[in-house]
């Protein structure tokens, strides 16, 4: 065995060091395993002109703000660089790369076996957001079609699509930042289950959070709120967004019904040719190490109550959305979750040595 922790952080990126930076509060031994081979989490993966729809001072990790940046939205690489930079100022235990293979009960605790050895926790916290489980819609036909097939997760540049006819596939922030790009280097068409919905051009993530965090205290009040139209999923109006306003490509049609070797086919029977698909159709929970637990459903997620779940008391899991809790899968909104979730954990911990020692007592 490689070691003994009271918790292991499954998950490097912002929602295990947002974690990370409470349980240093505790008093608690922790350790962060994370299967990248430096920091940023999935940020590492995103492509090269991908920006934040808040400014930095409203896309911050507890405890120290990220820089101000000269432009109104952050890019990737300074995010990247702010969580590397936010992960060496509070000097986090993290052990990278490492793979985590599977979860499993080990006694009164659990075993987290990894390609770097195992890790005995009494407490696991799954932060391992979405990123390694993209998910692309069952379309009939894909598997035959014969141009190429990439997924946001996998998309880097637009130079890769020049000259091309090109399928963009999703109605998100991924799909519209993607199109505004790709547009000026190739013939596009965006599929979009439903017309995209476009948020004003003065509403950032910043007004996003807080209606949020609106929402979130109401429910914890047992009131409702009403509160303006448009969520997290709608699309910000971010500079490269609103050029291609400008250009009139932010245009979509309704999903095409199957493809065919060389394109695809619309509902009203008439062919598209189409090179390239870029599917911005969004991700799964990564959560395969949890199934050993026997904890993962049919849905893909894992029943929780808050961020812990019911049906492993001693596994909590932070950062990946509404259902763990609200905005927890944005850098400014995983706070609240990742407070809350090392307090609950400090507090089982010591009602669980509380009893051990009574235990102890009562056998002698």
């Amino acid at each position: 065995m490689d070691g003994e922790r009271d918790v292991v952080v499954i998950g490097g990126g912002q929602s295990g060091l947002a974690v990370g930076y409470f349980l240093r509060r505790t008093g608690l031994s922790f350790v962060i395993l994370d299967g990248e081979d430096g920091a940023g989490g999935a940020w590492r993966h995103g492509w090269e002109s991908l920006r934040l729809f808040s400014p930095a001072q409203w896309s911050s990790l507890p405890g120290w703000p990220m820089p101000p940046t000269g432009e109104e939205y952050p890019r990737r690489d300074h995010v990247i660089d702010y969580l590397a930079r936010y992960e060496a100022r509070y000097g986090f235990p993290v052990v990278r790369p490492a793979g985590v293979e599977t979860v499993v009960r080990a006694g009164d605790g659990l075993l987290v076996r990894t390609d770097r050895g195992d890790w005995r926790a009494r407490a696991v916290v799954s932060a391992t957001g979405t990123w390694r489980r993209p998910f692309f819609p069952d379309y009939p036909g894909r598997n035959e079609y014969g141009g190429r097939q990439v997924h946001s997760a996998e998309y880097r540049v637009p130079d890769d699509f020049a000259g091309l006819t090109v399928l963009i596939v999703g109605g998100g922030n991924s799909g519209a930042q993607i199109l505004a790009e790709v547009s000026k280097v190739a013939r596009t068409l965006w599929v979009t289950i439903d017309p995209p919905s476009f948020l004003p051009d003065d509403v950032d993530g910043r007004v996003l959070f807080e209606r949020a965090t609106e929402r979130w205290r109401a429910l914890r009040e047992g009131r409702t709120v009403e509160t303006p139209k448009g969520g997290l999923g709608d699309i910000v109006m971010v500079p490269p967004v609103r050029e291609a306003r400008d250009r009139g490509v932010l245009t979509s049609a309704r999903p095409f019904v199957r493809f065919t070797e060389s394109g695809v086919v619309w509902r009203d029977g008439t062919e598209t040719q189409a090179d390239a698909v870029i599917w911005c159709t969004g991700f799964r929970p990564a959560l395969d190490p949890l199934k050993g637990l026997g904890v993962v459903e049919a849905d893909g997620r894992v029943r929780v109550d808050g961020t812990r779940s019911t049906g492993e008391p001693r596994l909590w899991l932070v950062g990946y959305g509404e259902w763990t809790g609200i905005a927890s899968a944005t850098l400014i909104g995983v706070m609240r979750t990742a407070r809350e979730t090392a307090r609950q954990i400090e507090t089982a911990l010591e009602r669980q040595a509380v009893q051990g020692s009574r235990d102890s007592a009562q056998n002698r």
